[in-house]
């Protein structure tokens, strides 16, 4: 299901919102509650392919098990694995209890009381979880794109086509994010960092909180323990949500879409010429941000009226002053994901200088890799890592820092433009001639004077500008609805309104992080 869809807007979420404070106004145990929140994010995940609950079930199961199994390196009672309280509190038997009865019978005959043996079995059940986790991403995201090499390795040396891709593997939405979610977890009770969680209703709500399981941002279970045991539900943070929520709304059908016509037109033409092609890239510049910052703004704005506080995922990142800084306002929880689990696990800064290049070399080849199956990603992290380590070399400052401040905001956008052609692109090649006809080294095509026309419209004109100032100006969402007045209520009732006016006018618009 998708939030910018009447579905959502008109059916779901007023149903949900409703029974959620039914339930909470009832007080009922906080269990009941996140019941609810876990059965209703089901149901959103599998709107469109029921079949997709069930992998998410299996992460959910065997990190829930991992995660047990490295707290709990004592002997343990086989009938308080997680159950046994499910079974008393809801009077029903779960069906998960025969699974957790044998694992702790199991655990219990394999480990004995050795401290070596004992951390052994940790070691164990975090790589079962990493394995089980990166299998099922590795698999579903990576199989076509691999098997489609192979067949074209094939044809090369005189064999059919098609020859190994024996199947056709649907990507499930959102794999990408509650994968790292549930593996950042049991991480983070190896490490200590986080509480192991004390049932599986508790961690299965966890995992399926719908309203940032498609496209972020990343949670970790450290950061959202306390608030699965209790949270606060008042009218301020409500209306606080709701302000969030229309904000990110707003964003994806009034700005995001809207860029997104303009880039469509000139990515899809053979050869737009100069100004088309600049034209389109600054329109795709500012959907993907729209688009993904609408996303995590409704998400967050979704989390605070259930109770929630979810990390804010952006901070103005195209008035970055270099690369470096640029990763630290963009999709702050994978930027922040990756350093913390990949870029420090490999050894960070502490190994030396050559080390450390090749840490951030690789924590952004994975950084493309992790966004989709296609050469044009990995190129594209590839280049992010190339900036990151020339400005590392420098101090952790770009070429240009002693430039102005507008100027190093200018460069730094140039740079991230040039660097989003590639995302856009449908290929290597595409990518290339796309740069060539921004910098006016390929001859535009006939049609490129009909399409400079059509993109140089007053209404594109006017939507870009608008872009243009919601994403330089220094207020962002957040912080301007951080205290709501009747002025702003009035503004955020109306934006709401045309939005979803505006919605109906468009067609089906999914966002852009749906496809990683």
């Amino acid at each position: 299901m998708v939030f910018s869809s009447h579905y959502f807007l008109f059916y779901f979420m007023p149903i949900f919102l409703l029974v959620y404070y039914l339930l909470v106004f009832t007080r009922l145990n906080i269990s009941w509650v996140n019941l609810w929140v876990t059965l209703a994010s089901y149901f959103f995940y599998g709107w469109f392919e029921p079949w997709f609950v069930v992998l998410m079930w299996i992460s959910t199961i065997v990190d829930y098990a991992c995660g047990r199994a490295i707290a709990t390196p004592e002997k343990v009672d086989p009938r308080k694995m997680g159950v046994q309280d499910v079974k008393d509190e809801f009077g029903a038997v779960n069906i998960f209890y025969p699974f957790f009865l044998g694992v702790g019978w199991l655990y219990n005959l394999v480990i004995p009381e050795d401290e070596k043996r004992q951390k052994l079995i940790k070691n164990t059940a975090l790589v079962v979880s990493m394995v089980v986790n990166l299998g099922l991403l590795g698999f579903f995201k990576y199989y076509m794109f691999v098997m489609n090499g192979i067949d074209r390795l094939a044809m090369m040396v005189g064999a059919d086509s098609n020859l190994f891709l024996i199947m056709n593997v649907t990507l499930p939405i959102g794999i990408s994010f509650y994968t790292f979610q549930t593996m950042s977890y049991t991480i983070d009770v190896w490490r200590g960092d986080a509480p192991p969680v004390k049932d599986m209703r508790t961690f299965s709500c966890f995992v399926a909180l719908f309203p940032q399981l498609i496209a972020g941002p990343i949670i970790r279970y450290n950061t959202v323990a306390e608030q699965l045991a209790t949270r606060k539900h008042n009218i301020s943070r409500f209306a606080s949500g709701l302000a969030i929520f229309t904000t990110g709304f707003a964003k994806k059908i009034l700005l995001a879409n809207p860029a997104g016509q303009i880039a469509d037109m000139a990515f899809q033409a053979d050869a737009p010429g100069v100004i088309g092609a600049w034209l389109g890239a600054l329109g795709y510049h500012f959907q993907i941000y729209f688009d993904f910052c609408g996303y995590s703004d409704m998400a967050v704005g979704l989390g605070r009226m259930m109770g929630f506080e979810f990390i804010k995922n952006f901070s103005g990142p195209y008035r970055a002053e270099s690369m470096s800084d640029f990763w630290n306002r963009w999709h702050i929880s994978l930027s922040t994901w990756i350093r913390d689990y990949l870029y420090i696990g490999l050894g960070g800064n502490r190994k030396g200088v050559r080390r450390t290049y090749f840490n951030l070399a690789i924590s952004m080849f994975l950084c493309g890799v992790w966004h989709g199956a296609k050469m044009t990603f990995i190129f594209w992290g590839v280049l992010h890592g190339a900036f990151l380590i020339w400005e590392r070399t420098m101090g952790r400052r770009p070429i240009y820092d002693r430039f102005p401040l507008i100027a190093k905001i200018a460069i730094t956008n140039v740079i991230v433009i040039f660097t989003w052609v590639v995302f856009r692109a449908a290929s290597i090649d595409q990518a290339f001639h796309y740069w060539g006809s921004m910098l006016g080294l390929v001859q535009a095509a006939p049609s490129a004077a009909m399409l400079k026309t059509e993109m140089l419209r007053m209404s594109h004109m006017v939507e870009l500008a608008i872009c243009a100032f919601f994403v330089w100006q220094p207020i962002q969402a957040h912080e301007w609805t951080s205290k709501l007045t009747p002025a702003k209520c009035l503004v955020l009732a109306l934006l709401l309104i045309f939005a979803a006016i505006s919605m109906f006018t468009q067609a089906f618009n999914p966002f852009l992080y749906f496809q990683f």
